[in-house]
């Protein structure tokens, strides 16, 4: 995977969480799902791409004091969830709802060590 990514009009470029400590969100994101950053600080962290280093970040860590709940819901694809349930739990996250079936699929929700919730599905 060394195709650089395209940016595409009004598709979703960045994805930024607010995190309540930085170094406990990369430990668990690395640990949970394999993902890499970059420093910008003691407060922030960019999520580099899967696609590598000439690919754009896809998105970013970054401290504040605390996490608002609601917005939009994060869903990552998994093609083992079972095995990322296991990730999630094993890293610090906390399973809030499932594993459950939905058309297309199952999906279970989590949150993270700060709080914010997202959701991982797999196809059925």
């Amino acid at each position: 995977m060394t195709e650089p990514v395209v940016h595409r009009q009004h598709a979703i470029d960045y994805v930024e969480f607010v995190v309540t400590d930085l170094v406990a969100a990369k430990r668990f994101y690395g640990e949970a799902f394999g993902w890499q950053f970059t420093d910008y600080g003691p407060e922030y962290a960019g999520i580099r791409s899967p696609y590598g280093e000439s690919a754009p970040e896809v998105g970013g860590l970054r401290q504040d004091t605390q996490v608002r709940s609601g917005g939009p819901l994060v869903v990552l694809f998994s093609t083992a969830l079972e095995q990322s349930v296991e990730a999630v739990t094993k890293a610090g996250g906390t399973v809030v709802n499932g594993p459950y079936d939905f058309p297309g699929g199952r999906r279970f929700h989590f949150t993270d060590p700060s709080g914010n919730e997202l959701a991982v599905w797999a196809e059925a």
